[in-house]
C-alpha cells in the first residue's frame, strides 16, 4: 500500500507561487504536491502534474533517476543532508532542455527530510537536440562539461578552456558568457596567435595619438570595447612571453594604460581563455608565467574531443547539415552515419562540417551515401601512405554496388571540379596516375 499523499501547507504553495523562477514541491516518494505558475507555464502547461512522480514528468522515466543512470538531487541530498545541484535533460513542450536543478531538503519536527522544493532554470545555451548557434549533445562526457559551465557561468571566475583544437572552445565561450549576469554586455573574442607581438599591446589596450608612427588618432582597445562583458583570449599559450605580465597586471589590478598614456583606466570584465597546448608544460619549460597560469585557470573546463562523445555525432551532423546546406535539405544514410561514427576524427567538431560539406558538394540527391563519405574521409586525410588505403579499403568492401557508386561518385567530382585533373587527385588523396586507372577501371566492362 503506498504511503497517504501529504498536504502541503498553503503559506507554503502561496509562497512558491510568488516565485518567478519555475519551483515544485515534492515528497520523499518523489510525488509532486504542489508546482508553481512559472513551472506549469514552463514545463506542464496543458496537464496538471501534482501527484504525479517528478521522474516521470521530467524524464518518463518509471523508476527513480538514480535507477535509470542519472544523477538524482534527492539521493544526493538524502546523503548529505543539504541542498544539491545538478543539470539535467528534461521533457518540455518544446522538446528535450537542458536544466539547472536546485533542490533544498525540508525538515519536519523531529530533523528528518520531510519535503523538497526544486528550482529549475532552463539553460538555453545547450540542447539536447537540434537547435541554431547553441551546444548539442547528449553524450555523458559532453553533460559532465555542460554542468561545469552550468556552475561557473553565474560567478565571476576566471575560466580556462582546455582541449584539442576544433572541439569549440568559442561556442563553450560564448555559453559561459550568455548564462552569466554580463550576457546583455559584448563577448570580445581575441585570437592571441594571429596577434603580432609589435601590435598586442595597442590592440588590447588601445593607444593615444602618436604613441608610434601611424598612430593618428587615439584609439580604444579589445579590452575596453569588453567593459561590462567578457573578453575571451582565444588560443592563449600563443601570448608572446614578453606580453604576458602585461596581461597579469590586468587580471591582478584590473587596470590597465593605454599605449602612450600614463592614465590608470580601470576594466570591468570577466575572462575566459582557452588553449589547446599543454600549459603545465610551457609553464616547466619556461614558455608561460606561472603566475598568469594560476590567474587565468580558476576554473578549469575540459572539452571532451569528439571521439569520446561519438554518441553526440548524429545530432552534430544532421545540425550540421543544415549550416552547409541551407538551401538543399541532406540526410544520412545509416551505413553512412556508422562510417562517420568509426572515425577517429583528429580534428573534432570542425574536421566533421568540413567532412560534411565535401560530401555535400559530391552528393547530387538528398542522401548521402557511404561512398560521399567515404570519399569525403580519403579527401580530407592529411598526407599520410595509410590514408588512401584506408578510403580504398572502405569504397571496395563496405559498400553494395561499389564499382557503380564510385564510378558514379568519382564523375559527380569531376563535374564539380574547375581546376586540373591533378588538382583533383590531390584532393581526393591520390595520385594523378591513381586517378586515371581508378576511372579507367570503373569504366571498363566486366
Amino acid at each position: 500500500m503506498k504511503d497517504p499523499v501529504a498536504k502541503p501547507l498553503p503559506e507554503m504553495v502561496s509562497y512558491l507561487e510568488g516565485l518567478p523562477e519555475p519551483h515544485i514541491l515534492f515528497d520523499a516518494q518523489y510525488r509532486i504536491l504542489a508546482a508553481n505558475a512559472a513551472y506549469r507555464h514552463q514545463f506542464s502547461p496543458e496537464r496538471s502534474v501534482v501527484g504525479r512522480t517528478c521522474y516521470e514528468v521530467s524524464h518518463h522515466f518509471h523508476v527513480p533517476c538514480d535507477q535509470a543512470g542519472e544523477s538524482c538531487p534527492l539521493a544526493q541530498a538524502r546523503e548529505s543532508g543539504q541542498r544539491e545541484r545538478v543539470l539535467h535533460l528534461h521533457h518540455t513542450p518544446k522538446g528535450e532542455e537542458y536544466v539547472n536543478i536546485e533542490l533544498a531538503p525540508l525538515l519536519d519536527a523531529g530533523g528528518k527530510q520531510a519535503f523538497y522544493v526544486e528550482k529549475m532554470e532552463p539553460l538555453r545555451v545547450a540542447q539536447g537536440q537540434l537547435g541554431s548557434q547553441t551546444l548539442i549533445g547528449r553524450a555523458p562526457a559532453f553533460q559532465r562539461m555542460l554542468a561545469l559551465v552550468a556552475r561557473v557561468a553565474p560567478s565571476q571566475a576566471s575560466v580556462l578552456l582546455l582541449g584539442e583544437s576544433g572541439t569549440g572552445k568559442e561556442l563553450v565561450a560564448r555559453a559561459v558568457h550568455e548564462a552569466s549576469a554580463r550576457a546583455a554586455k559584448s563577448l570580445v573574442v581575441v585570437d592571441c596567435s594571429s596577434l603580432p607581438e609589435n601590435l598586442f599591446e595597442s590592440e588590447l589596450f588601445g593607444h593615444e595619438r602618436g604613441a608610434f608612427t601611424g598612430a593618428v588618432v587615439s584609439k580604444g582597445g579589445l579590452v575596453e570595447a569588453a567593459s561590462g562583458g567578457t573578453l575571451f583570449l582565444d588560443e592563449v599559450g600563443d601570448i608572446p612571453l614578453s606580453m604576458q605580465v602585461k596581461l597579469l597586471r590586468l587580471l591582478e589590478s584590473g587596470t590597465y594604460r593605454r599605449v602612450g598614456s600614463t592614465d590608470l583606466r580601470h576594466a570591468d570584465i570577466r575572462v575566459v581563455a582557452a588553449t589547446h597546448r599543454d600549459l603545465d608544460q610551457m609553464v616547466s619549460e619556461g614558455r608561460f608565467r606561472e603566475d598568469l597560469y594560476y590567474r587565468i585557470s580558476t576554473f578549469p573546463i575540459y572539452l571532451p574531443a569528439l571521439r569520446d562523445r561519438r554518441e553526440d555525432i548524429a545530432l552534430l551532423a544532421e545540425s550540421l547539415l543544415l549550416r552547409v546546406s541551407p538551401q538543399r535539405p541532406l540526410t544520412l544514410a545509416p551505413d553512412a552515419l556508422g562510417l562517420l561514427q568509426t572515425h577517429a576524427f583528429p580534428g573534432n567538431v570542425r574536421e566533421l562540417r568540413n567532412l560534411l560539406e565535401r560530401a555535400s558538394l559530391l552528393c547530387d540527391g538528398q542522401t548521402m551515401n557511404t561512398v560521399h563519405i567515404a570519399l569525403a574521409l580519403q579527401a580530407g586525410r592529411r598526407s599520410s601512405a595509410s590514408a588512401p588505403k584506408m578510403a580504398d579499403a572502405v569504397l571496395a568492401a563496405a559498400l553494395p554496388s561499389t564499382k557503380a557508386l564510385q564510378l558514379q561518385a568519382l564523375q559527380q567530382a569531376l563535374a564539380a571540379h574547375t581546376g586540373s585533373r591533378a588538382e583533383l587527385a590531390a584532393k581526393l588523396g591520390l595520385s594523378e596516375r591513381s586517378l586515371y586507372r581508378k576511372l579507367r577501371a570503373l569504366t571498363t566492362p566486366g
